[in-house]
């Protein structure tokens, strides 16, 4: 077991690794200079050649390369050319936010999903499960910001205007405005809950009609002691795998939502500093969303090999 997780984490930072190439290459690849784009048109020659050596645009790419990939062990990812401030300094409060953002999604859609997918399993082949099963496959085929400008029209908009459509609150106290979290919170949810409630319904019917739920129901145990402690704790094992792989989803999949609804996290400063042309944040901050999905892909395999023996077996 400590042998295969090894090489997973092996070949999680050989992806890693990879992945910071082909963001370095990149954003150098972006037209424009980008001393111009600090100092802006007005600048004289002089202070565009002391920018530029600088930030070592006149190295050749592989050292370029190696100076800014010492600086990530470091985490010290340069300077900010929108706000001048460290880049570190700058992603940190918005790094929590997202984190806030991200784990109040999936402590609401997790649960959620769970109950709806055994419920449907359940209720298998009647009016609940076929509704069930339409409804997330329409979710399903919906990309996020499409679900959250559905949210806007329909809770921000008309008469009922429940909810704010941006967010508006303090910036460094994401959590003290409840109510402007609603909308990303709830587009977040619906996004990932399809995969886990058909993964769950699937799992769910499997394990029902398992000879063990059988035996226990032929010994006359009510239904809802076979259904809590019998069918639901091994029918969740399988599923554990989607779950960990939808959050890692989220990594990648917030950035639409905090920019659709101005919300101050990691991926409203990835679409500021991609139109600001802003490249040591670029950098960062795929760099990170990158970093964070690998890592919890990393998990999921690691709850996939302790809970299927099968694959355990046949991975060794």
């Amino acid at each position: 077991m400590l042998r295969l997780v090894a090489g997973r984490l092996l070949l999680g930072l050989l992806t890693l690794w990879a992945v910071s190439v082909v963001v370095f290459l990149a954003t150098q690849a972006l037209p424009g200079d980008a001393a111009r784009s600090v100092l802006g048109r007005e600048a004289t020659p002089e202070r565009l050649d002391a920018l530029r050596e600088q930030l070592n645009l006149y190295d050749p790419l592989a050292v370029q390369y190696g100076k800014w990939l010492v600086g990530v062990l470091t985490l010290d990812f340069g300077v900010s050319f929108a706000n001048q401030a460290p880049v570190a300094e700058y992603l940190a409060p918005r790094i929590a936010n997202s984190l806030w953002l991200m784990g109040i999604a999936a402590v609401v859609a997790t649960p959620v999903a769970l109950f709806l997918g055994a419920y449907s399993a359940v209720r298998r082949d009647r009016v609940v499960d076929h509704a069930t099963s339409l409804a997330t496959l329409v979710m399903a085929s919906l990309p996020e910001f499409v679900v959250g400008i559905c949210l806007i029209l329909l809770l921000s908009t008309g008469w009922l205007s429940l909810f704010p459509p941006v967010f508006g609150g303090d910036s460094g106290q994401v959590w003290a405005s409840p109510g402007e979290l609603v909308l990303p919170v709830l587009t977040l949810a619906i996004a990932v809950s399809p995969p886990i409630v058909r993964m769950m319904r699937a799992s769910m019917i499997e394990v029902l009609e398992s000879e063990y739920v059988q035996q226990a129901r032929l010994k006359g145990l009510p239904e809802r002691v076979v259904l809590l402690r019998h069918a639901a704790p091994n029918a969740i094992g399988p599923v554990a795998q989607v779950i960990a792989l939808q959050l890692a989803w989220l990594a990648g999949g917030v950035v639409a939502v905090e920019f659709l609804f101005r919300f101050p996290g990691v991926g409203l400063a990835l679409m500021d500093a991609v139109q600001g042309r802003d490249v040591p944040m670029v950098q960062a901050v795929v760099l990170l969303i990158a970093a964070v999905y690998i890592l919890v892909n990393l998990l999921a395999d690691i709850v996939g090999l302790a809970a299927n023996p099968k694959v355990r077996v046949r991975s060794a």
